[in-house]
């Protein structure tokens, strides 16, 4: 198999590489040639596995969030969009005309290059779901304009993004829930409903019947600020202001933030301490980034499955590790951030997205309050637990997608 995979953004390669490591360790027989066009940003996960890069890459300065604001549109256009796309198409077109294979990895973007490039393709839709119009009882009550639209087209995949799924070049169709499985599947699309490779990794199958603890409060609370800088560090100010909040309430809590492995940790540390958050002496490596203030405890590191695991709820401002953490069951809090991502549009929808598991709280002072009445409420902790498993799913996504790509993407032109 001679297999290009197009991505357009962080979350989505580490997807699409979840897949390729599968496909590697697949014992297969075939000959595997793989390689990767990431379309938003450089690619640095694709890189760090050694998959190699095809094409130019570049950093805009959206940081891929153009359909957050016009104004990012405006000025990745500046920034040389224009140029790059076509000197990416290029690329898949090549690919096409040399017998390989794609993995279209995210949105109709990656969705679209895939059939452009003339070959057989597959699509793993990360980006979209049907909870954005309705839940396991029935349409939402509340969506934007734009909601009513993709109602009215039966789907969120709106009829040209189905069209797309529907060539027949298109080998497989992989989206990201079973609700989305079910819809598409009314129309002549190949859709194969095998779970979300974003829970892949994290242990989820030992957690099925796992269920919230009732205690006074909790142990441990997860901080998320995002991945992308200098947004991450504008949302871990606003974060530590709501920290300030829930220490009120709970004094002695214990706080861990999970930095992304690409931004400069120190800068968080600098942030704490400017809040009066205390380091200690560091007798040992594991020691490092913690930092005490009162009776709480705030614990800064890159070890994100680790603190995922062991938290009891979360407050985030981010994408795909959100998600992560309400598909292992824990209620999340979050907060309106000044962008290009976390906006209170995307918030909102983050909201339709995964239901009751995530609550948008309007103001950090008042997040103290809010993760109160939730930890006293149990039937609703336990619901949370229910909703996070079902709307995310097992992992061994990426597993089972892997071997799906080799019986109907087998290695030569098809």
């Amino acid at each position: 198999m001679k297999l290009l995979c197009v991505s357009n953004g962080h979350g989505e390669d580490a997807i699409a590489l979840r897949i390729l490591k599968a496909l590697q360790q697949a014992e297969s027989g075939q000959t595997l040639e793989l390689a990767a066009l990431p379309i938003v940003g450089e690619g640095h996960s694709y890189r760090a596995a050694q998959i190699p890069i095809a094409g130019q890459t570049q950093i805009m300065p959206s940081g891929g969030f153009v359909y957050m604001d016009g104004k990012q549109l405006w000025r990745d256009m500046q920034g040389g969009l224009l140029s790059l796309t076509r000197s990416q198409l290029r690329v898949v077109r090549q690919w096409g005309n040399s017998g390989g294979q794609v993995l279209a990895v995210g949105d109709i973007v990656p969705l679209l290059f895939a059939w452009l490039s003339g070959a057989p393709y597959a699509f793993v839709g990360t980006a979209k779901s049907d909870y954005y119009l309705r839940d396991d009882s029935g349409p939402l009550t509340h969506r934007p304009w734009f909601g009513r639209l993709e109602e009215w087209s039966e789907s969120v995949y709106l009829p040209w993004e189905r069209w797309l799924m529907g060539r027949p070049c298109c080998r497989a169709v992989f989206p990201r829930d079973s609700l989305t499985s079910e819809t598409l599947q009314r129309w002549a699309i190949p859709t194969v409903d095998l779970g979300n490779p974003m829970m892949d990794g994290l242990q989820t199958d030992d957690l099925c019947s796992a269920q919230p603890i009732a205690t006074p409060q909790p142990s441990t609370i997860l901080l998320l600020p995002g991945s992308r800088s200098p947004e991450a560090e504008r949302n871990w100010q606003h974060m530590l202001s709501a920290v300030d909040a829930v220490q009120q309430i709970w004094g002695d809590v214990r706080f861990c933030a999970a930095i992304s492995p690409n931004l400069n940790l120190e800068s968080f540390c600098q942030l704490a301490a400017r809040q009066g958050w205390q380091s200690g002496d560091a007798k040992t490596k594991s020691d490092r980034g913690i930092y005490t203030r009162g009776g709480a405890t705030l614990q800064i590191g890159s070890r994100f499955n680790e603190f995922a695991h062991g938290t009891d709820m979360a407050i985030a401002m981010a994408g795909t590790a959100t998600e992560q953490v309400v598909g292992l069951g824990k209620p999340v809090m979050t907060l309106v951030g000044e962008g290009p991502q976390f906006t209170a549009a995307f918030a909102e929808a983050q909201t339709r997205l995964l239901g009751q598991s995530v609550e948008l709280v309007d103001l950090p002072n008042n997040m103290g309050n809010a993760m109160q009445r939730l930890w006293v409420d149990m039937p609703r902790r336990q619901a949370i637990a229910r909703n996070g498993r079902r709307r995310l799913g097992p992992s061994g996504a990426a597993e089972r997608i892997a071997a799906h790509l080799l019986n109907v993407m087998p290695s030569g032109t098809l």
